[in-house]
């Protein structure tokens, strides 16, 4: 029997046999930027009204914003583990948080086969900056084992709650950043730093196919952002007092949440500017999206109400209501996608990775979740649609949640032993304030039916109320 690296071996091998004709200029570049902890209603293409993101807002514009686009899951770890991997929480490796000594989380085994891996066996460079979060450095989980020529970044979670760290990895090895420490300032703020090696990777790959995956650490907590940026909005926007003991006790709260969130949209500029001045803006498809919901008010000194971060959702960060996990995505393919068009075809995390090696004309594996949306993208009217869209959390409190057309079932507090399902008509109650789960009895059946069919048991992640039956 073959084992399974062998498998994966072979597998690949053979993707690369089928892709490898594929002429380069015939292969779109693709960058992917995922803020952190972003909410719905966070940027002005979606409602927002105290924080400024003309760049993120400009792909918009330019391209196509969805309305109903999900992530995988409410935290960080599971949520970019489905995006790699292009399966959902049912049947995915990583589904929920969980560090490792002696840093790091729980690593995605060698067999996944990534979209990182998909590229790179394609003949595209490829990079990871920012933050990872799916093992340490010589695990199975390392992004240079899983597709990735080049990783920058904050490999651990935990260490990506500062922005003026003393340390970030180039592949495997500490790069460490002198002039740095745990405060408001430091010398070297790791948005930048993520830029810059993002510019200079674009520039070093401008004569051949790149895919570039920024999964950003702001607006994730410590509250800090260079001087530059606080100045935009300090005294001019109403302020409150610092209330959380976790993070740095920052004096402007506000005025730096939605600077950090203002920084890392100049950047998105910066790149936008690049690609046209290198002439590739027609072949790139760029899109910005975020891991999951906002950050739960007053967390960190963040304020998720004053900015209506969730929007008109219920929940944020950790939930499986609305606002924990749909989340903003916006698409810019020039020639293709067509400018300020909105689209409300209901996807997820987990679909990014058949979409995207769809566009750049790479087999897509059969075995995953997703689904391509790029008969959307280039406005075409044959879109398959999911039967449902499958979240389970074995954290919080345990959670549970489906959405099966405009149906959306929650279950809370399994841990509690609670077994209901509450019931929401997303058309009509987006909000999710009025249960119908008693006036549709039907409803909740076949709900309960699918729920049981969408997921496996996982070794690493049991969930003792699902397991059992």
């Amino acid at each position: 029997m073959i084992g399974n690296r062998a498998m994966r071996a072979l597998w690949i091998g053979a993707f690369w046999w089928l892709t490898c004709s594929v002429e380069a200029a015939d292969k779109p570049n693709v960058i992917l930027m995922m803020a952190d902890d972003l909410g719905y209603g966070e940027l002005g293409s979606y409602g927002q009204k105290w924080i400024r993101t003309p760049h993120i807002d400009r792909i918009a514009r330019e391209g196509m914003r969805f309305t109903q686009f999900y992530s995988a899951a409410p935290v960080c770890a599971p949520a970019r583990c489905m995006l790699m991997t292009g399966l959902h929480s049912g049947h995915a490796f990583i589904r929920d948080n969980r560090e490792v000594k002696p840093e790091g989380q729980l690593p995605i085994p060698l067999e996944a086969v990534t979209i990182g891996e998909l590229f790179q066996s394609a003949g595209y460079a490829t990079a990871a900056i920012g933050k990872w979060g799916l093992g340490p450095p010589g695990s199975t989980g390392d992004p240079n084992r899983q597709g990735f020529d080049l990783f920058y970044g904050y490999n651990c979670q935990r260490h990506a709650h500062n922005h003026y760290p003393k340390f970030l990895y180039r592949n495997d090895a500490r790069e460490v950043l002198k002039g740095n420490s745990r405060t408001f300032t430091g010398a070297q703020h790791s948005q930048d730093l993520f830029t810059r090696e993002a510019l200079r990777f674009i520039r070093e790959n401008k004569e051949k196919p790149f895919f570039l995956y920024l999964p950003f650490a702001i607006p994730h907590l410590s509250i800090q952002v260079p001087e530059e940026s606080l100045e935009e909005y300090r005294g001019k926007i109403p302020e409150a007092d610092y209330e959380h003991k976790g993070y740095l006790k920052h004096p402007h709260p506000r005025a730096g949440y939605a600077a950090m969130i203002s920084h890392l949209d100049r950047d998105v500029g910066k790149i936008l500017a690049l690609l046209e001045e290198l002439e590739l803006d027609d072949d790139t498809i760029v899109l910005f999206t975020s891991d999951n919901g906002p950050t739960y008010d007053r967390l960190g000194g963040s304020d998720s109400d004053f900015f209506e971060s969730a929007g008109p959702l219920r929940g944020h960060k950790g939930s499986v209501y609305e606002g924990g996990v749909r989340v903003p995505l916006v698409v810019r393919w020039p020639g293709r996608v067509a400018a300020g068009s909105t689209s409300d075809h209901i996807a997820a995390l987990w679909d990014l990775l058949p979409t995207l090696t769809g566009a750049a004309g790479l087999e897509v594996p059969e075995k995953i979740d997703g689904i391509s949306f790029v008969p959307t993208l280039l406005g075409e009217e044959k879109q398959r649609a999911h039967d449902a869209l499958y979240w389970e959390f074995p954290s919080y409190s345990g959670q549970q949640a489906i959405r099966v057309g405009n149906w959306k079932a929650v279950r809370r507090n399994m841990f509690k032993g609670n077994r209901t399902l509450e019931l929401y008509d997303l058309e009509k109650d987006i909000g999710e304030q009025h249960d119908v789960a008693k006036e549709h009895p039907e409803v909740i059946a076949e709900l309960e039916r699918r729920m049981k069919a969408a997921r496996r048991p996982s070794a690493e992640f049991p969930f003792e109320a699902l397991d059992q039956g």
